[in-house]
């Protein structure tokens, strides 16, 4: 499982999706979201705006996401 450090207090799930490297494109990761294809700790979630926080975790084909806190 890999770990994305943010400096935020929140990133949305689209924008959590490229800056890890899950997609490519804005429009990548829409898709991928609407289609039900990306679990938020381990439930499908379809919201795109949705807010991810530290200790939240984002699965998609596989690959594993932990957000945690910058330092």
């Amino acid at each position: 499982m890999e770990t994305i450090r943010i400096h935020t207090a929140f990133i949305k799930l689209d924008a959590l999706l490229k800056f890890a490297g899950l997609c490519e494109t804005g429009g990548e990761a829409k898709e991928l979201i609407q289609g039900g294809e990306v679990l938020l700790n381990g439930v499908p979630c379809t919201m795109r705006g949705k807010k991810c926080v530290p200790g939240d975790v984002v699965e998609l084909e596989g690959r594993k996401v932990r957000i945690a806190e910058g330092s």
